[in-house]
Parts: structure tokens; sequence; C-alpha cells
């Protein structure tokens, strides 16, 4: 399928996009909520959580490097279950999952700046300025996903500085005994923990949603997700050890901003104000990274015809999906004004994993698909043991979310499944 869309994101620019799009928000308070049930033993959840993303990882390079139009998640679901399956993929994913965070973590930068400047919190002058984030944003990658990846790339690393600093002259400051282990390990607490730690992996979903601008697919895929993965996970690990080590039981106390109490010790209050800036860093290029993918999802969704078809538009300079980005970033700038429902933003954590699973089936299935059996790409080894593994995985993490958080999602696809049977009835083109 020709799309017309330049292939201009390498293996270092997709390991990038999986550093900046998961080290986000999470990692500013990742370290007190882990630790609130473990305490110094919630460092084996860092290693579960690791093989279980990586478990999803395999899945996710396999499929992308044989399915190589854009639309990531929902393209992989599509083509192993068809356009019902993929009609719910792609409306969960980029709605369920992404336009309300994207709306959630536009506000959180708007209070986070709020330190330096009270103003921007308040009336017009907020309004004004998620008009230029999101106008900004938008403008950036119209114009190219060279620029919007440029941009990730400059953002990946500005926000890895503090974190870095924070591990470097941390790990100096250790007390070997803050890192005892004082409590019990069971599956329920080691369960509890690793769903919230989990979610601070989340984002393979995200960057793989440019697939039909990645050049050489078959070895960018893998090899961009899984180092970006391996740098994700030893940065966790070390600031979890730093966090634990200088804080001790004292961490548990400092929920909201663990990171930035373990800075105030390090260096001073200028400790604090580089974790606000970095903070605010993190913030603007998850949020970037964000408005450079999800709009591929929309794009996507009008090239098969389960979306309108003006967002497959291609710009005529430029070739990028204009339409679906300025759409996208329509979107989050009206809920990021108008606020974001709490309970949607449960379900956004939920359709997370929900898509997660459907890419992991839909490795197992497309490799019966003899189509796909001739194809070139990265195979997972061991036959379908690695799928089998991720679809426990994410079904035992599943089963850690609230009897109210199920319902949620339940009642989100059962109104998807009314609109797509819907459409079908008064449009029999629809498959």
């Amino acid at each position: 399928m020709q799309e017309n869309l330049k292939k201009e994101i390498g293996a270092f620019s997709l390991a990038s996009a999986v550093v900046n799009v998961i080290v986000g928000t999470g990692i500013f308070v990742l370290p007190a909520l882990v630790a609130e049930h473990l305490g110094a033993a919630a460092i084996v959840c860092f290693f579960i959580c690791g093989a279980l993303v990586f478990l999803i990882a395999l899945c996710f390079a396999e499929v992308g490097s044989k399915v190589t139009v854009s639309g990531g998640t929902y393209t992989y679901i599509e083509n192993a279950f068809g356009p019902f399956a993929g009609f719910l993929a792609n409306n969960i994913f980029w709605f369920g999952s992404c336009v309300l965070s994207d709306a959630g973590i536009a506000n959180a930068l708007c209070k986070t700046l709020s330190y330096f400047f009270p103003v921007l919190d308040t009336g017009i002058v907020r309004v004004v300025f998620f008009v230029v984030l999101f106008g900004g944003l938008a403008f950036i990658n119209i114009r190219g996903a060279k620029y919007g990846v440029r941009f990730i790339m400059f953002a990946t690393i500005a926000k890895l500085i503090p974190l870095l600093l924070v591990v470097g002259f941390g790990m100096g400051q250790i007390t070997a005994e803050n890192l005892h282990w004082k409590h019990t390990l069971n599956l329920e607490n080691i369960g509890s923990s690793s769903l919230i730690l989990f979610f601070a992996f989340c984002g393979i979903e995200t960057v793989v949603t440019n697939s039909g601008e990645i050049k050489n697919p078959s070895r960018t895929v893998p090899l961009g997700i899984l180092s970006g993965l391996s740098l994700v996970l030893l940065l966790y690990i070390a600031i979890q050890l730093v966090c634990q080590g200088v804080l001790g039981d004292q961490l548990v106390l400092d929920k909201e901003a663990p990171i930035s109490a373990v800075a105030k010790i390090l260096f001073g209050n200028a400790g604090i104000t580089l974790v606000i800036i970095g903070t605010a860093i993190s913030i603007l290029g998850s949020l970037s990274g964000a408005i450079l993918a999800i709009p591929r999802v929309l794009f996507a969704g009008a090239r098969d015809g389960i979306l309108p078809k003006a967002l497959a538009k291609v710009h005529p300079q430029f070739q990028t999906p204009h339409v679906a980005i300025a759409v996208y970033t329509s979107l989050g700038f009206l809920f990021a004004v108008f606020g974001v429902l709490k309970q949607l933003l449960i379900l956004s954590t939920a359709a997370t994993l929900l898509i997660y699973l459907g890419v992991v089936l839909a490795t197992i299935k497309l490799r019966f698909k003899k189509s796909n059996n001739t194809e070139k790409g990265f195979k997972i080894p061991g036959g379908i043991t690695i799928p089998v593994l991720a679809t426990v995985a994410i079904i035992w993490l599943l089963s850690n979310l609230s009897k109210e958080e199920i319902i949620g999602s339940c009642i989100f696809i059962a109104a998807l499944s009314v609109i797509y049977f819907s459409m079908k009835l008064f449009n029999p083109k629809i498959q």
C-alpha cells in the first residue's frame, strides 16, 4: 500500500523516541509509589516488570518488522483479526489512551511552570499557553517527521540531564542500611506494586505508530525498541536505588516528589529547581512524542475507511498527515482547557494494557498466516512461547485492576461496538 510518507526514522531515532516517551512524568513520583508496599524490596518489581515489558516488546518487534504501513498497534491488530478488532484498537488507543492523557499532562506542564510563572495557571493566560503549546507542536510535526524527531531527541537529552546528575551524585550518598529488605514478599504486594510500576514502562505502542516512516523496519524496529527499553530499565533501577539508599524509610513520605527530595539533599534548593525544570522538559517531551506519533493512528484509520477520509490527507509539500495532526492537537487543546474527567483518565491506563494484549495475540495469529510466513523480518525465537508468556503476564496485570476500572473498560468497548455496527448498517462498504 502506497502512503507517500517519507521514511526518515532510523534505529537511533526510534530508540530516542522510546526513551523519551517512556521516561515521562511518572519517573518523578515512581520511587515512592513502588516502595510504599515493599520498601527496599521494591527493586524486585523492576526486574519483574522489566522482564514482562521485554516479552511484550519482542512481540512488538516481530509484528512491527513485518507490518510497514502507518498505524502501529491498530494496523497490527487489524491485520491479524480484521476490521472490527482494528476499529476497537484504533479508537481505544488514540482516544482512550492518548487524547485524554495528553490533555492531563498538558495541565501538569502548566502547573509545573507556574512554580516560576504563577500567572500561567490563571484565566485567559492558561488558554493562551495551551494554544501556543499545542499549536507549536502541531506546526513542528506538520513540517515533517524529522523535525518532530529532532525535537524529541533534544527533549530526551535535556530531561535526562537532571536525572543522571541525581543518579551520579546520589550513588556516593547511599547508605547500605537503607537498602536492607524489611518487607515480606507475596503475590499480592508484588502484583499491586508491579501494576503501578508497569505503567511507567508504557510507551512502545506510541513510538511504533510511525511505522510507515521507519527506514528498514526489519532491522530498525527490534533494534530501536529493545535498545531503548534497556536504557530505560537501567535508568529506573539506578533511580530507585539512589532514592531508597539516600532517603531510606523517609522515601514513602515524599510521594509527590521523591527525586526532588533527593536533589535537595544533594544540591540544596538549587536541586529542587533542577528537578522542576527536568519535570517540565519531561512532560513537554512526552507530549511532543505523542503528537509526533498518534495522529498516524487517525491517518491509518481514515486510510482504511473507519474514520473520515479527510484525516488521510497528506500535505503536498511536507508529506505529513497534516489534517490528522491538526485534528488530534485540537482535541488535546480542548480537553486541556476544559479539564479531563478522572474516570476517563483511569480508563486510559486500562486501555494501554488492552492494546498490549491485542498486539501480543496478533503476534500469535500472524504466525499462522501463510502470507506472513514468507515475509522477511525479525522473528522471536522459541515459537509462540514468548507471546504466550506475554499474554499470561498481561492478564495477570489486568487482574490487579479495580472493579471500577474493569467496568469502565467494558462500557467503553461496548459503546465502540455499537458505533461500529451502526456504521456498518448505514454504510455497507465498511467491512
